[in-house]
């Protein structure tokens, strides 16, 4: 059994356009150039729904992280033990993503680079020790 893998709908359409050409997409508020993510009808800043996409440096710092020595689901059997980390972005806003490294070099505060592998039929942002 494969991992389960996203799907892409309307409103997250571009971040996986950007994905899949190595490119970390972002929303930002045109109003106050807060940036997003998820996706947000409306800032969460300024309440304005003026919102574009915008790339990402793509670099980013380990803010928190597990790893995982359960089977949640067969489709990880293969790579138990794996992490969960959430990264925080250059730009602030932080995401849930897995970082390529060896569980043990995992420190809080290492910091980070995107890379992307495919996850079904979309790429999703994995990250690496920069």
């Amino acid at each position: 059994m494969s991992r389960p893998a996203p799907t892409s709908d309307d409103a997250s359409a571009p971040f996986f356009e950007g994905a899949a050409r190595g490119k970390l997409m972002l929303q930002r508020c045109r109003t106050c150039s807060a940036t997003f993510l998820p996706v947000q009808e409306v800032c969460t800043e300024c309440l304005e729904a003026d919102m574009e996409w915008v790339e990402s440096s793509g670099e980013g710092t380990l803010h928190t992280f597990g790893v995982m020595h359960y089977l949640y689901h067969p489709g990880f059997a293969q790579e138990l033990p794996y992490n969960v980390a959430v990264v925080e972005l250059a730009e602030g806003p932080r995401m849930n993503a897995r970082i390529d490294a060896d569980n043990d070099s995992l420190e809080v505060g290492m910091a980070l680079k995107v890379a992307f592998e495919e996850a079904g039929d979309v790429h999703v942002p994995v990250f690496q020790p920069a």
